[in-house]
């Protein structure tokens, strides 16, 4: 039984921040308290002026395996997620072949328990032919059901009202959607491409994925879910109108509740006449208008979880034009380093960034004994100094598609070391030799107990 103590840190934990040591035994937390420097240890760090924050839980990434391994597999992107200081993540179904069974999350959880850094579980992807699946999964160990309610890769997109309602009413899991209209998509797309051309302004992808599109998406879902009663979680909210669909609040008892991801949180509109393909995604990076109004909603409680959505291409892929180049930005090694950063310029608490991206999504989840800084919880921990700044790069990221969108930006904090059930598997800007200790994530049967 291995014993790890973490001594003079600043435990950031529900709501407060508290000196304080952290005794690690067997992979969960043992003690937590003051003057532990007693307890005999394998391995003694000094945390003197960091912070100890629980390990951000992303509820939403594309790790590209199987089948589009060439942009990222379970291995290069979980490792480069823990460098980032997140231990669990939640992977999207929209690979090849497209996750629309338990026998394909079965064979997904078995390529992650071969291959994986960070704890995972796999998203069950909605069809508009596989409601009985749907309804026979295995609860424990799903987290959730994806519904693509607007254009997506494969034989995702579910645009069948018949289909899209019986989802919601017999989904025996929490129902995770991607809202934009694809009809009004379409429309866009063929009314800009008869003006531009080939010679598309890459800001124009926000004209395309528009708020329009987003509005009449998530509305529906919304009002489906209050109709139905199904427990609804939409993804990646990029506008203001939709915050009016949201109520503020704890999310201990909403069964509607909404995400936001760091880069719209981060970039706006402008940035694409810098950045183009770089930050192409969809739902589309909108306004800076609209990113003020994210903001907001999030420190109000009307934005109850911050994810990534990170989602690697290659830099060939990427410098395309614009109507080739695909969507979706690599973002899980920096994305706690963007929230940091927000943190320093005083738009975000350190305890409100541990509420979205940690403890809200271990509830809204069901997540067992993760998510929180409690004794016999599992040890999933980042340790944090705010006061080591570094520059980002692509050539020190560790996705497969070795780039960053945030190239260029000195960031004033760093990652000092990251734990994943008790292993210290990421210290001081070295990945440590030690055994992967990643687990399946399990999930409550009764999720809303």
């Amino acid at each position: 039984m291995s014993v790890t103590l973490l001594l003079n840190g600043q435990i950031v934990n529900e709501g407060k921040i508290s000196a304080g040591d952290v005794l690690i035994k067997n992979g969960r937390i043992d003690t937590l308290g003051k003057d532990l420097s007693h307890i005999a240890a394998d391995q003694i760090i000094d945390c003197q002026g960091k912070m100890i924050l629980p390990g951000m839980i992303d509820d939403q990434v594309h790790f590209r395996e199987p089948g589009l391994t060439h942009k990222g597999c379970i291995e290069t992107e979980s490792r480069a997620a823990v460098m980032g200081g997140i231990t669990s993540y939640m992977e999207m179904p929209n690979c090849d072949p497209n996750t629309t069974d338990q026998t394909q999350i079965n064979a997904k959880r078995a390529l992650a328990a071969e291959h994986s850094y960070a704890n995972y579980a796999f998203y069950l992807g909605a069809t508009n032919h596989n409601i009985e699946d749907i309804k026979s999964i295995d609860a424990s160990s799903i987290c959730g059901v994806k519904v693509f309610m607007g254009a997506s890769t494969g034989n995702l997109l579910v645009d069948d009202p018949q289909a899209l309602e019986a989802i919601f009413q017999h989904a025996p899991v929490l129902i995770a959607t991607h809202c934009e209209h694809s009809p009004t998509i379409t429309a866009n797309e063929q009314r800009l491409k008869q003006q531009y051309g080939e010679h598309m302004p890459f800001r124009l992808h926000a004209d395309i994925r528009s708020r329009e599109a987003c509005w009449l998406s998530s509305s529906m879902a919304v009002d489906l879910a209050k109709r139905t009663g199904a427990d609804l979680h939409v993804l990646h909210l990029t506008t203001a109108d939709e915050m009016a669909l949201f109520t503020a609040g704890a999310i201990d008892n909403k069964r509607i509740t909404a995400e936001v991801c760091v880069h719209h949180l981060w970039f706006a509109l402008e940035d694409y006449d810098v950045l183009g393909a770089r930050i192409k995604c969809n739902p589309a990076i909108k306004t800076a208008d609209d990113r003020a109004a994210l903001w907001m909603a999030l420190n109000n409680d009307v934005i109850d979880v911050i994810a990534t959505d990170h989602a690697p291409h290659t830099l060939a892929e990427k410098s395309q034009g614009f109507w080739q180049a695909p969507a979706g930005l690599p973002l899980v090694q920096e994305a706690l380093l963007c929230l940091l950063e927000q943190v320093h310029r005083g738009q975000l608490t350190l305890p409100k960034l541990v509420e979205k991206t940690s403890h809200a999504v271990a509830k809204r989840f069901g997540v067992i004994d993760r998510g929180f800084i409690r004794e016999g919880y599992w040890a999933d921990l980042v340790v944090v100094d705010q006061k080591a700044p570094h520059l980002s790069r692509d050539e020190d990221m560790a996705y497969r598609c070795a780039w960053t969108p945030f190239a260029g930006q000195t960031w004033q904090s760093s990652i000092a070391a990251t734990f994943v059930n008790g292993q210290c598997l990421y210290r001081q800007g070295q990945w440590q030799d030690v055994p992967r200790a990643a687990q399946a994530l399990q999930f409550k049967s009764d999720r809303r107990g």
